[in-house]
């Protein structure tokens, strides 16, 4: 605030003299350190804070030189900035780094002042700074925090890829010398961790992490990248020996059993090496790289150490001949439909059926849908495979009407992608007037990630296929984010309880009970409940005990096509 402004807001006839034991009071206990120098140079006054952050005394600086603070942290040119302000603009503020009495460095907001008296006589400099200490270990907590894993305490996906970047900017001219990236995934953890308990879970991650810090050097990073995945960068290597060395080192390690209350656990690995330079120059395409080696390991059955380089390029060709294909049988429709009933718990009819895409390929053999769905949605090829398989299921569905048996529903699982695609109610549409079949004989079902994408568009769409006469369902429940009194928002039929928590119901409390809560909630809310993944007898008497609606699974059935599925209902129909 500069004086005009000052004199217009204080006018001098409204100004007032304060008593000096007024000005002395506010000088002692402010809370910002307060230091006055004289145009000498001369310390003449500090006040309580002062000595509070510096250590110093009154005694100790009065006629003394501030430079007794410095730091040496700041050079001379800094020094002659902050001087050429003052003179020039009256003052100059800014962080700067200062030494207490015991020596130690801390930073502080410094704000110095030029003051001339009534008289213009005599010139006086006041600072005034505030200890910045407190706030740096916030912000370099919070900086840690950002950077690190909280449950293991090493560096997270972030930093690393982050550090990985400065290590590599600083190897440019490295000759004859490799660093190399180790993708880790831990085998079984989600199981072991379901086992022992998420708690004992987390020890075992920490455990192992504390494991990889002991293979470090140097400039070495280890990181943990996922729930159940570590990566490490191990620098300057000699040869490739050295890089398969450090992977054996790691796998022994980790193989070495792990104790956890009274339980000993075994733990195994895959892991997947990319090397710098050769496979790539970026931390994003080494650690990639590093990734699909370590993918490749996971599907060998003795090998589970792997070098990007060797099996990967075979993996890449793969890819490249697994797209063509795909775009082949979508415009020869050349992809298969097979049927797993859906079965009424308590009498044991066959209810319905789910339709299911099936692929076997000329050129690569029987394509398992874990290896081209996920494919297809990454690539956006999902949709007009949807399409085709919606129209073989249409197809399908009247043939049944003209073998004389009834049309029973028929669940087609609708993916993501192409439940959002601007044309999906359009295209369902003019698929059953082509077909000249009636919605009423099929479900739409959606995950429930699906539905939490987003609700508002989710329930117009849910509302237009009602109008048409679908059913409606919602898939994998349990696996998202939702909870069962936010569906409510949507007009569903079915919900479809998630294999993941059938799988062990019959041996863990919480997921009976959870399944248990599902199935009353759902009565509540006018829905069937369908319980997927069921393979045990145990398991359909506990289903039916928990008054779960229909079972489906390969204690029924397995999927089958189109010519066995009919088989299985006509033996149904006779058995009813």
């Amino acid at each position: 605030m500069d004086d005009q402004k000052f004199d217009h807001e204080f006018p001098e006839q409204h100004t007032v003299n304060l008593p000096q034991c007024l000005v002395r009071k506010i000088f002692q206990n402010i809370k910002e350190g307060i230091m006055i120098t004289n145009a000498k140079g001369e310390i003449i006054e500090v006040n309580a804070a002062f000595e509070f952050v510096t250590g110093y005394n009154r005694e100790d600086v009065i006629g003394k030189n501030p430079k007794l603070l410095q730091s040496g942290i700041h050079d001379r040119a800094f020094y002659q900035t902050m001087w050429t302000s003052i003179h020039t603009t009256g003052s100059w503020q800014g962080e700067i780094w200062n030494k207490r009495k015991t020596n130690e460095i801390y930073p502080e907001w410094l704000h110095i002042l030029k003051v001339v008296d009534e008289s213009n006589e005599h010139t006086y400099n006041c600072a005034i700074f505030t200890d910045l200490s407190e706030r740096k270990t916030v912000e370099h907590e919070l900086e840690k925090r950002k950077l690190t894993d909280s449950l293991t305490d090493v560096s997270n996906r972030f930093a690393f890829l982050k550090r990985l970047e400065a290590l590599l900017e600083t190897s440019t001219t490295l000759e004859n010398m490799y660093h190399a990236v180790y993708f880790i995934d831990l085998d079984r953890f989600k199981h072991l961790n379901e086992t022992l308990g998420h708690s004992n879970g987390d020890i075992l991650l920490t455990e192992i992490a504390k494991r990889l810090r002991t293979c470090l050097r140097n400039k070495d990073i280890v990181a943990r990248y996922g729930a159940d995945e570590f990566i490490l960068a191990i620098t300057n290597l000699q040869n490739l020996d050295d890089a398969t060395f450090f992977a054996q080192k790691m796998t022994e390690l980790i193989e070495e059993p792990i104790y956890i209350q009274d339980h000993e656990i075994f733990v195994t690995a895959n892991i997947g090496i990319s090397l710098y330079p050769s496979q790539g120059v970026t931390a994003e395409d080494l650690v990639h790289r590093a990734e699909k080696a370590m993918d490749f390991a996971k599907r060998q059955t003795t090998e589970k150490i792997m070098l990007y380089f060797d099996e990967l390029n075979i993996d890449s060709s793969r890819v490249l001949l697994l797209d063509a294909e795909i775009r082949k049988a979508i415009e020869q429709k050349a992809f298969d439909v097979y049927y797993q009933p859906k079965v009424d718990t308590k009498t044991e009819e066959t209810l319905g059926f789910e339709a299911l895409a099936r692929w076997n390929n000329e050129v690569l053999g029987f394509v398992s849908p874990g290896e081209f769905i996920p494919y297809a949605e990454e690539t956006g090829l999902i949709v007009p495979i949807s399409e085709v398989i919606l129209e073989k299921v249409f197809e399908d569905s009247k043939r049944l009407a003209e073998l004389g048996l009834p049309r029973l529903p028929i669940a087609v699982n609708i993916s993501s992608l192409h439940f959002q695609h601007p044309n999906f109610l359009e295209s369902i549409k003019g698929m059953l007037g082509r077909a000249q079949t009636d919605a009423s004989f099929f479900e739409i079902e959606v995950t429930e990630r699906t539905v939490m994408n987003n609700a508002n568009e989710t329930v117009e769409k849910f509302n237009e296929l009602r109008e048409l006469g679908f059913t409606l369902s919602i898939d994998d429940f349990g696996t998202g984010y939702s909870s069962l009194s936010y569906l409510v928002r949507f007009p569903l039929d079915t919900l479809k309880i998630d294999r993941s928590f059938i799988q062990q119901i019959c041996h863990q409390q919480e997921k009976q009970a959870v399944v248990d809560a599902i199935i009353h909630m759902s009565h509540r809310l006018n829905m069937r409940v369908v319980a997927e993944g069921v393979e045990q007898q145990d398991q359909v008497q506990l289903l039916r005990t928990l008054d779960c609606d229909e079972i489906q699974g390969f204690y029924y059935s397995k999927p089958l096509p189109f010519d066995e599925a009919v088989r299985f209902m006509q033996t149904s129909l006779q058995n009813k």
